[in-house]
């Protein structure tokens, strides 16, 4: 309920100002260093902080198939320690200045982030630099985050219930490609990782010449360029990286799988189709096809197979968008065993129909209206502006593209809707996984 109020409430202010990009330009100001490290400055003076993020361009799908989860794992282990930094102080180093600190890692990217207040911008840079030129990779940080990332697949994955279903639905989705692995990685592989081994992962990935630092925020952009020089300009450059080529083989029939799965309570359809990765005219068009089948409550699966049809307790999709492939894959929950045929059913219907029909100008006008206004909402707070921005230098080469981006989303039509439909839901060629609670044993 909180989400749909703060949209509602957002739309009514886009009513009164017009498109996004009138609104608010984010204004810029980029450089390069001579290692080659890409710096993007932002000033926002809406309150007292600064937010720092570096966006390494590396994700699963850079690794060994047989050494996987080596991106997620410098996610944990790049807080460690440097030859400057003793282990256990980042985090003591940031909470004692009032500030919070977090990671994330996916198929593509690995992402640091920082906020602390505007008089403590030194201490990111110094801590995102201490860590890009010479962070320890020794036995007892790894033995420590080895542990640590295994408990967190036993929590994540092994452990709740449909718990393996990207890992299941990347495999078949994307066969062949960096993409068809989890990003968390397998067990056997982490457990058989020598100190040597992560060595070299980040001697290849966490260079200078292979990341971003955007600093957005209250500060003086002079006082932070020279910041960024006395940190990061000594940083030898990295060597030239060689990336393993992302090959995909085509789907060349339906995938129905049946899984037992110990910790469902009730059975899970997962319906994946292949979609166009990021940035593509076809991008777009899904994403808001994407908004108007499966987002919310209002949305027309939730309506059909959840309200009207009363065959599921849940019916949304989960989309994936990568920097060489995308994915939809509609996650519908049946309120039991007897319906998982019937609701199979049901969402096939409902893709038939948006093929055959397309969608009215009323729903794709909605659909529009909840991005601009979520692009707005992404761009309230330094740190989420600054992760933006990076995302646009590190996919599209253009962090400027904070600007125009919603343009695409506005410019699609209702031909353009009907068009992505019949390209890419209008086949048998999907990966079906259906789980059914296992049976006790008597």
């Amino acid at each position: 309920m909180t989400r749909i109020l703060s949209i509602s409430t957002l739309l009514v202010f886009i009513s009164a100002i017009g498109l996004f990009g009138q609104a608010n330009e984010i204004k810029l100001e980029q450089e390069k260093l001579d290692n080659g490290l890409v710096v993007i400055y932002n000033i926002d003076r809406s309150a007292p902080v600064v937010s720092t993020v570096v966006h390494y361009k590396v994700g699963s799908k850079d690794e060994n198939p047989e050494k996987t989860g080596f991106a997620h794992f410098f996610e944990h282990l790049m807080f460690e320690s440097t030859e400057e930094i003793p282990r256990a102080s980042i985090d003591k180093y940031i909470n004692q200045a009032g500030g919070t600190l977090n990671a994330h890692t996916s198929m593509d990217e690995t992402v640091y982030k920082f906020t602390v207040p505007a008089n403590q911008i030194k201490l990111p840079l110094w801590i995102e630099a201490s860590r890009m030129r010479k962070l320890k990779v020794q036995t007892e940080g790894v033995e420590t985050q080895r542990g640590v990332v295994k408990e967190e697949r036993n929590v994540r994955v092994d452990n709740q219930p449909y718990g393996d279903l990207i890992e299941r639905m990347a495999k078949k989705l994307w066969p062949g490609s960096g993409y068809e692995w989890p990003t968390i990685g397998y067990h056997e592989h982490l457990d058989k990782a020598t100190i040597e081994d992560f060595q070299n992962f980040y001697n290849q990935f966490y260079q200078p010449n292979n990341a971003c630092l955007v600093i957005s925020g209250d500060f003086n952009v002079d006082e932070a360029k020279n910041y960024v020089r006395e940190y990061f300009g000594s940083i030898p450059k990295g060597k030239e990286i060689v990336r393993r080529e992302q090959k995909f083989s085509d789907l060349k029939e339906k995938v129905d799988i049946v899984v037992e799965d110990e910790k469902a309570q009730l059975p899970g359809i997962f319906e994946g189709f292949r979609g166009p990765k990021l940035g593509e005219d076809d991008y777009y068009a899904m994403s808001l096809l994407s908004n108007i089948m499966a987002s919310g409550e209002s949305s027309r699966l939730y309506q059909s197979l959840v309200n009207q049809k009363q065959l599921a307790v849940a019916s949304q999709m989960i989309p994936f968008s990568l920097q060489y492939s995308g994915a939809m894959i509609f996650v519908n929950i049946p309120n039991s065993e007897d319906n998982i045929e019937a609701t199979k059913k049901a969402l096939n219907e409902e893709l038939a129909k948006v093929v055959k029909d397309g969608v009215t100008q009323e729903e794709l006008t909605k659909a529009k209206n909840i991005v601009e206004a979520e692009s707005i909402m992404s761009n309230k707070n330094t740190l989420s502006k600054a992760m933006s921005i990076a995302r646009y230098w590190a996919y599209y080469n253009e962090p400027r593209m904070i600007n125009t981006e919603i343009d695409k989303y506005l410019d699609v039509t209702l031909d353009d809707i009907k068009r992505v439909a019949k390209k890419y839901l209008d086949t048998d060629k999907k990966v079906i996984l259906t789980y059914i609670p296992a049976k006790a044993e008597k």
